[in-house]
């Protein structure tokens, strides 16, 4: 008899971004030729930038030729990828050695692979309201999971809490979904918790090109001690345009050492076990990325999501609802308003303006009541919806 993992049976009933897909389906199916403004999911809008397509056209060429051909990859990344990468983070005065980034396919396949260097019995900290892979990836593992609520009061930065007791420790910043960013002295404190406590970092940094504002930590390892008790998880689905492309980083520290255990070492060990690594083309492409043409580029699409989250923000300061995130994040975090529930909410901008956008409830608990936009769509779709958003609310 085969015995499935009982622990899938933990899991909600279905995935937060299904239930919306569904919602919007039925509607469409409804009132067919109808034009949805999709602020939703965080997918991107604009194309790979030039430096990136030159890039992935010249390594399709070299695959073509028996001279430049390339089979499998190193399973932790190119060098020079990796190298690429190493001097991205020492612009920063961040000092890394290449051996310490690992290429991967994307952060959110790296945020679920990653607890493998962990034992079940470990617990993880989640940070509410949260992106909910964190969650469902510990409850498919059996992980004793411990929450802990942010809220307005504390603009959705919580510091670490003594009277908890936790392992692993999942924070993000730029956060999905409020869009929060912790400041250097705030981080710090959570860098000198998981050193006083022995606990590891997870810090997912899928969103560190979109702070704009000077002092905010891009990296964790740019706080004092991080290296002996932070793994850093980045992605180049919204910085570069990689969501259909599929490529990120991971930087793992050769001091980040538990139980007498080095886990730089142990990752090595698992991506040359479980993966043939990523593809050459891609990892090219990756590169491209890095170079200061590439750089540009990708810094010049951010500024079109950027004016579409200033256009929002306009439009919510007008209104007089609070909100957060925008400036320095991809992502708007609002309050309901009129007390209304998020999936309320929900219901009400699909069907009186045909938005979409996230229910904050499918964040945590302590997501009720506030709903999240995505700043990724197209600029005109952006406009109309914060007209719609605005004529509607002023009722």
């Amino acid at each position: 008899m085969i015995i499935p993992n009982m622990h899938y049976a933990d899991l909600k009933e279905s995935y937060l971004f299904y239930n919306i897909a569904q919602k919007t389906k039925a509607y469409v199916e409804a009132h067919p030729g109808t034009h949805l403004y999709r602020m939703g999911i965080g997918d991107v809008s604009l194309p790979l930038c030039d430096a990136v397509i030159q890039a992935l056209h010249e390594a399709v060429e070299d695959q073509a030729e028996k001279e430049r051909f390339h089979g499998y990859m190193p399973e932790t990344g190119a060098p020079f990828l990796r190298e690429a990468i190493a001097g991205y983070y020492g612009e920063r005065g961040v000092s890394l050695s290449p051996d310490e980034v690992f290429v991967s396919s994307g952060a959110s396949d790296e945020l679920g692979d990653i607890l493998d260097l962990f034992d079940r019995d470990s617990a993880a900290l989640v940070i509410e309201p949260a992106y909910p892979a964190y969650v469902d990836a510990n409850v498919m593992a059996g992980r004793k999971i411990v929450h802990l609520a942010s809220g307005e009061e504390n603009g959705f930065l919580p510091a670490p809490d003594d009277r908890l007791e936790a392992d692993l420790l999942y924070i993000c910043s730029p956060n999905n979904p409020t869009g929060a960013v912790f400041r250097r002295e705030q981080l710090q404190a959570w860098v000198d918790y998981a050193n006083k406590t022995g606990a590891v970092i997870l810090f997912d940094a899928a969103y560190e090109a979109f702070i704009e504002e000077e002092g905010l930590p891009h990296s964790i390892f740019e706080l004092e001690g991080a290296e002996t008790c932070a793994i850093e998880i980045c992605s180049l689905s919204k910085t570069a345009g990689f969501t259909g492309t599929r490529l990120g980083y991971t930087v793992i520290p050769k001091a980040l050492v538990r139980g007498g255990m080095n886990l730089n070492e142990m990752w090595v060990r698992n991506r040359t076990t479980k993966t043939n690594g990523v593809s050459y083309i891609i990892q090219k492409g990756g590169a491209a990325v890095f170079t200061p043409e590439g750089q540009k580029q990708i810094h010049a699409n951010i500024q079109v999501y950027k004016k579409n989250a200033a256009c929002l923000m306009e439009t919510l300061d007008a209104l007089g609802i609070w909100y957060c995130g925008g400036k320095n994040a991809p992502y708007i975090w609002m309050k309901c308003p009129d007390g209304m529930t998020s999936w309320e909410f929900f219901d009400y901008l699909l069907h009186e303006i045909q938005v979409v956008g996230t229910p904050g409830e499918g964040f945590g608990a302590c997501g009720e009541g506030y709903f999240r936009f995505s700043t990724f769509g197209s600029v005109e779709d952006t406009k109309e919806a914060a007209r719609r958003l605005a004529k509607l609310l002023k009722k």
